[in-house]
Formats: C-alpha cells, sequence, structure tokens
C-alpha cells in the first residue's frame, strides 16, 4: 500500500478514537451527574462499575502527552475539592456532594492510567 494512503488513514483512525474517547468522557460525566441528582436510578455496583469502566476508557483513549499534567492536577484538586462537606448547603449540598462523589469515582481510574503512562514514558526516556 502506497505510504500516502497509509498517513491518512492512520489519522482517520486517530480522530476516531480520539471522538469515541471524547463521547466516553460526556457519557459519563452525565451518567455521574443524572445519577447524583435521581438517587436510585442504578444501584450501586452498577453505577460503580459503570463509572470505573468508563473512567479506565477515558485514560486510555482520551488524555495526550500534552494533557498529562494538567489533567492529573486536575484531579487533583477533585480529590481535594470533595474533602469539603457541601451537605451543609440546604437544599442543594447533598445533591453537590453525591455529583463530586460520583465524578471522583469517575475519573479516578482515569488518573491511575494516565498516571501509570507517565511513568512508564519517564522510565523509557532515560
Amino acid at each position: 500500500m502506497p505510504k500516502e494512503k497509509i498517513i491518512p488513514k492512520v489519522i482517520s483512525e486517530a480522530l476516531s478514537l480520539t471522538k469515541i474517547g471524547l463521547y466516553v468522557f460526556l457519557l459519563g460525566a452525565l451518567i455521574a451527574i443524572l445519577t447524583a441528582l435521581v438517587p436510585g436510578l442504578l444501584e450501586t455496583g452498577t453505577l460503580t462499575t459503570l463509572l470505573v469502566v468508563l473512567g479506565l476508557a477515558v485514560g486510555f483513549l482520551n488524555i495526550r502527552q500534552k494533557e498529562v499534567v494538567p489533567f492529573l492536577v486536575a484531579a487533583l484538586a477533585l480529590g481535594l475539592g470533595a474533602q469539603a462537606k457541601f451537605s451543609a448547603i440546604p437544599m442543594v449540598g447533598g445533591y453537590i456532594d453525591a455529583i463530586i462523589a460520583n465524578i471522583i469515582t469517575f475519573i479516578a481510574p482515569a488518573a491511575v492510567i494516565v498516571g501509570l503512562k507517565a511513568i512508564y514514558d519517564l522510565g523509557r526516556e532515560s
């Protein structure tokens, strides 16, 4: 196969993986928010499994090399923000706590994958 045909195919495959990664991220965020706003929508075990699997997919598909540090910093900030107890805010605090907890369940597996990839890249460079 000529080189000219291989390169566009590689680029189109990368673009489609990027789109899939974007859709997986949006789906995970939507599920995290909806299930926090509508308790009991999904069984706890099912929700956790779903968010973890989607988070792993995000870690593998979405985060490019130049996004590693900002992503990991954002993941850490979410973890720190979760320490605040928004439940003290009347009427909405419990929902905010639930949304943050679900988003952390979704983002943590992605952060682990991205962190492992970063460590691997550091080891490979030396």
